[in-house]
């Protein structure tokens, strides 16, 4: 068995904080990542770490960029206990979906219809909890509740094949996690 890791966070930024306002939620961004330090994770993000757009499938590290800028959000870390090809076929689609990251970009009409319940799968965009969802979905590792259109970060949080290892400010989870 390996585990897959879901970070949740909520940043200061005005897409997050617009997020927040519509779901309440207290976490507005998912990534995954396949590594026991976190290092890198996966998402549908800022591809430059500092600008809103462009945006899309990118990998996300804590020593530059966004979230070493942002250490002081709020965060929850999951886990889920998958089999050893699950875990290989999910991390070949993280990958994948960096490497072509050209090819795609940020669905933000699909946030827009994921909070009035309507599925949507434009080709090639994806938002963060949709991303982090068509990799579960797609290597078979979980079953999900709902459409991947539909998952937002928060869902994670009621899934029960997922662990809460963590729940606090990045920082600490960094230290917690990070080599030096």
């Amino acid at each position: 068995m390996k585990t897959i890791y879901i970070l949740l966070t909520r940043s200061d930024t005005f897409l997050s904080k617009l997020v927040q306002l519509f779901t309440a939620d207290p976490y507005t961004h998912a990534s995954i990542s396949f590594d026991e330090c976190l290092q890198p994770l996966y998402s549908s993000a800022r591809k430059n770490g500092e600008t809103m757009f462009p945006a899309g499938p990118t990998t996300e590290v804590f020593h530059r960029g966004f979230y070493h800028k942002h250490q002081d959000i709020p965060c929850a870390l999951y886990e889920l206990s998958v089999p050893n090809e699950v875990y290989e076929i999910a991390r070949r689609e993280a990958q994948q979906f960096a490497r072509d990251s050209d090819l795609y970009s940020f669905n933000i009409l699909g946030l827009i219809l994921c909070k009035l319940g309507i599925p949507f799968h434009p080709k090639y965009k994806y938002f963060c909890s949709q991303f982090v969802a068509e990799i579960l979905c797609r290597s078979q590792a979980l079953e999900l509740p709902k459409d991947s259109s539909l998952m937002k970060p928060m869902d994670y949080t009621r899934l029960p094949e997922l662990r809460c290892e963590y729940q606090g400010i990045l920082r600490d989870l960094v230290r917690l996690r990070v080599p030096v």
